[in-house]
């Protein structure tokens, strides 16, 4: 099976594929971009038994978010009927990610899997066992065709799995299919939302899925995500999932740390994707302060939280440079000043290919805006050595294609002039050229 309009080679390479050295370009790998087949395109993918009913799904499916994207006119990388393809053309995303100097990508999800009500990051958990038994026959199909689109780019690409907790049985086994079939990109860990009837993530309920990610050397990922669909009134519903989704993205953070699953699990890797990275520095404060006060005997903290902690051997911001990273998408100009805190080894640049959002078609201008002044070892790992370690992509084959196509680096440390900087519409800006520093310390 194939999962593309075209393949290409591994390394993308061309006739010259030798040109430059590697010291005089980076790696450029985005920890964050997002991809999935066509709704028909996941149909080879699906169990045979299920073919009937995804036929009639499909044929009525309906999604108020996608229909929201497709109503924009013009977008700055194509006008809207066209982008869509981007999602699953494989050629295609070599072509334009290549022109923006980026030669890895890891691949989180972004359309929507067999009977599943919306797309896959605005879904939600499932309602009931018929509906988890038919979305989960979809998610694995969607992370078989995620192999194959990956295989389309070996060494370049890793695909993060797709998982419920509805059930840790299933979630278990499909991490250890994908180990043995060759993915290498860890699992997409679901964000357990309000009024969803699943216990919390620092539940020992999922120590066994933790286990088996630790076990496979699986990163655990979790991606800033909405509170499930639009209500009938669809503006509403947009202003309440912007408040309340980089809550719930970042909760998870404590629950892995003072809910002892780093403890109990201290070879698993947790990454926090497209969430920006400017307040974790002052949250892992908090944390440490909180542990600290409520391990002294007569303290108001160790009144309410009792020995609830005592079990921890680190200070939270021990356990982040541990155990935990970032896939800092359009990373700020200002976030540069948290790198330090945050650790340079703990920081993954992202491109959030093909969003609106994202910094296409103005990548190395928001390098340049954000690196300029960064010294290039730090960049190095920022950029792209980080992410291609942590998801055991080929650092040889990235270099390749990096000495064809990756940015300068006296042109990534050339600062951005302020007749350089983008012009967007306001709907399609990336917070990458925000010069205001606004999502430095973002509500979490």
């Amino acid at each position: 099976m194939t999962s593309t309009t075209g393949t290409v080679n591994g390394d993308g390479a061309g006739p010259d594929d030798q040109v430059g050295e590697a010291t005089d370009r980076y790696v450029v790998v985005s920890s964050d971009t997002h991809a999935g087949a066509d709704l028909y395109g996941y149909k080879p993918y699906l169990e045979s038994r299920w073919h009937d009913e995804f036929d009639v799904w499909a044929g009525s499916y309906r999604d108020a978010w996608a229909e929201v994207d497709a109503g924009e006119e013009v977008h700055k990388i194509g006008v809207a009927s066209g982008r869509q393809t981007a999602n699953w053309d494989s050629a295609r995303r070599v072509r334009e990610l290549e022109g923006e100097g980026v030669v890895g990508e890891i691949v989180i999800p972004n359309t929507s899997p067999p009977f599943f009500p919306s797309g896959v990051l605005m879904a939600g958990s499932p309602r009931d066992r018929t509906d988890y038994e038919h979305r989960w026959a979809g998610l694995r199909a969607h992370n078989r065709w995620l192999l194959d689109f990956c295989g389309d780019l070996p060494g370049r690409r890793a695909g993060v799995i797709q998982v419920f907790l509805n059930d840790v049985d299933d979630a278990v086994a499909e991490v250890e299919w994908a180990a043995s079939a060759g993915h290498t990109g860890g699992i997409l860990l679901p964000i357990i939302f309000a009024g969803e009837q699943l216990p919390p993530l620092y539940s020992p309920a999922y120590d066994r899925l933790f286990a088996a990610c630790e076990a496979v050397g699986f990163p655990v990922t979790q991606h800033a995500a909405s509170v499930g669909g639009p209500s009938d009134d669809i503006q509403a519903g947009v202003a309440v999932t912007w408040t309340e989704l980089e809550f719930f993205a970042h909760r998870g953070l404590w629950h892995l740390m003072l809910g002892g699953v780093f403890e109990r699990h201290p070879g698993l890797s947790f990454v926090l994707t497209e969430q920006f990275c400017g307040w974790i520095p002052d949250r892992l404060a908090t944390l440490d302060a909180i542990c600290e006060q409520a391990g002294k005997g007569g303290s108001v903290l160790r009144t309410f939280i009792g020995s609830g902690l005592d079990a921890l051997s680190m200070k939270p911001s021990e356990y982040w440079r541990r155990n935990c990273y970032v896939g800092a998408s359009f990373m700020l100009p200002s976030e540069t000043a948290v790198r330090h805190e945050l650790g340079v080894d703990r920081i993954m640049w992202g491109a959030d290919y093909p969003h609106a959002e994202g910094t296409m078609p103005y990548t190395t201008q928001a390098l340049r805006a954000t690196f300029s002044e960064v010294a290039p070892a730090e960049c190095r790992l920022m950029l792209g050595e980080t992410a291609a370690g942590l998801y055991g992509m080929d650092l040889e084959v990235l270099q390749k294609a990096a000495r064809r196509v990756g940015p300068k680096v006296a042109d990534v440390h050339r600062p951005l002039q302020d007749d350089e900087w983008p012009a967007f519409p306001d709907e399609t800006r990336c917070y990458a050229f925000d010069r205001s520093g606004v999502a430095l310390n973002r509500p979490s």
